[in-house]
């Protein structure tokens, strides 16, 4: 049976369990296996040797959400060309991909875990409340373990983006 962090997180300003363990930096990042917007698999090994940002949101269709997203595709173009940005989260492939084409998010790489929620679990962001994943970033460096892990205490609040992009420029 997997950990449970109850209180962990909030929801909106209520108490939410976290399902899986609480990664800390300097450990090494999960793989995983999800889904791209062609139905694709991708896993962390895939990008092996590069550093990888991790953004993960609740889903694509809320403000919040769409704000993080949009704000790492705007800052994909000031990183590094080896720096890889995926957004991950429950909503289908084919919500994703609308939602990449509505909003013109072509620098980062959509990625879901609605099969079996293996990435939210693996990285200890699994709301098991909702059955969708916590607002939280990671940054896996070229040797993959984690630079930098951030799960964002209010699931409707945005995560702290320098926090993010500094541990991915010391990272390259």
């Amino acid at each position: 049976m997997a950990e449970e962090r109850k209180g962990a997180v909030t929801f909106k300003g209520n108490p939410m369990t976290l399902v899986g363990p609480e990664l800390k930096e300097g450990q090494p990042a999960p793989d995983f296996h999800l889904l791209d917007k062609g139905l694709g698999t991708v896993s962390l090994a895939a990008s092996q040797g590069k550093v990888r940002i991790l953004s993960v949101v609740p889903s694509l269709d809320t403000s919040v959400c769409a704000i993080q997203t949009k704000r790492f595709n705007d800052e994909a173009a000031k990183l590094p060309a080896d720096v890889v940005l995926y957004t991950i989260s429950a909503d289908l492939p084919f919500a994703q991909a609308r939602f990449c084409s509505t909003e013109g998010t072509d620098r980062i790489t959509t990625l879901s875990d609605h099969r079996d929620m293996s990435f939210g679990e693996a990285y200890g962001v699994l709301l098991k409340e909702l059955r969708l994943e916590s607002r939280s970033v990671f940054v896996v460096g070229r040797d993959g373990t984690l630079k930098h892990a951030q799960i964002v205490p209010e699931v409707t609040h945005e995560p702290n983006y320098q926090a993010v992009l500094d541990a991915a420029k010391a990272a390259v």
